[in-house]
This record gives structure tokens, sequence and C-alpha cells, in this order.
């Protein structure tokens, strides 16, 4: 199945795509491009994950271009307002903070790119509740150094960011960062194995 999308590329840095990828048991090759993850003022976060994306992948089909090519972005939003990763630990505190007893709305863009020149983009959105969390939790969590590289300054898959979480209303995996679902059916979709 999806043998024609042979090579397949994953054009990212973060090891938590690249475990989750391996789940679809598709064998393929992953490097890293160096975009600018930068939001424009005004940007929704639908818009913002879908133009990031799309930046990706004009980098990544400069590196490879003889197979298909998975790119992703990936940002929180509260209130329409999204927050990045972390500059520093106040950063990771303040960010915690103001998710803590609320609901959020975790984004990933997708971008697929087959060696044929056609492209395919998209977006999926899940909500997420945090729980009230107390001041020495979000420290605690903030000194053993996982904040610092994630969307929002936690992880759903770390041992200790999973006990932040109350309830998830759509796809876990888009939270760790990768929406496996909607990346299998674009794949099938760019192999022409499905019309959508």
């Amino acid at each position: 199945m999806l043998d024609s999308i042979a090579p397949l590329y994953l054009a990212s840095s973060s090891p938590r795509r690249r475990k989750l990828l391996t789940l679809l048991n598709i064998p393929f090759y992953s490097f890293s491009v160096d975009t600018p993850e930068i939001v424009l003022p005004g940007e929704s976060p639908q818009s913002a994950v879908i133009r990031l994306s799309c930046d990706k992948m004009n980098e990544a089909k400069a590196i490879h271009s003889d197979g298909t090519i998975i790119t992703a972005d990936t940002v929180v939003a509260i209130d329409g307002k999204i927050l990045g990763k972390p500059k520093d630990k106040n950063d990771a505190f303040r960010m915690l903070k103001t998710l803590s007893g609320e609901t959020h709305v975790v984004y990933t863009g997708l971008s697929v790119y087959n060696k044929a020149g056609r492209q395919l983009n998209d977006f999926v959105a899940t909500k997420v509740t945090f729980r009230n969390l107390q001041d020495e939790e979000i420290k605690d969590y903030i000194a053993g150094g996982s904040p610092m590289d994630k969307a929002g300054g936690y992880g759903i898959q770390d041992d200790y960011g999973a006990v932040f979480i109350e309830k998830i209303d759509g796809c876990y995996y888009n939270v760790v960062g990768l929406p496996l679902s909607r990346l299998y059916l674009m794949l099938k979709e760019i192999s022409g194995e499905q019309k959508s």
C-alpha cells in the first residue's frame, strides 16, 4: 500500500514527529529544514500553521524532489492568540499559568508534496482542557527542561506534562505534533489511491 509515494521524506527536526510517523509502518527518511517559525501580525492560527508548513515545504523541495515530502507546523492558541515556544523559564511559566484551568486549541498544519509536483495542504485542530495547576507543579515541570522546545510550553506525551490535561476533544496525535489519521488520508490521496 502507498508504494507510489516512495521514497518518503519527513522534513522535520522533531523527534516526536519522527516517532509518530513510524506508527504508519511506511519506510521514510528524515531531514531538517531551517525555516523561521514567525507568526505574522494579525494572522489566525489556521492561516499561520498552513503558511509555515508551506514555507517549510518550499525549503524541503529544494533539498529532495525525488519522492514524497511531508512538512508540518504546530501552534497552541488560547482565545485566538498564538503561544509559541517559550523564550525562557519565565515565559514558560507565564504560558502554563495562562493555560491552567482553561481550554486551548492545538493546530497543526500539514503539507504533502509528490515528485509529480502536486501538493496538498490542510490543518487539524484539537481542543485541550487543562485542570487548575499549582505554581509548584508548573515550576517542577519547567525545572525538568521539558517545556522549552514545545509550542505552548508543554508536551502531552511527557510523563509529567500529561497530568496537566483534564480533557481532549479531537486527535491526540495532533497535540503531539502530527495528526496521523489526516496525514494518512493525504498520503493516500496524493498517491492516487483515494479521491477526496
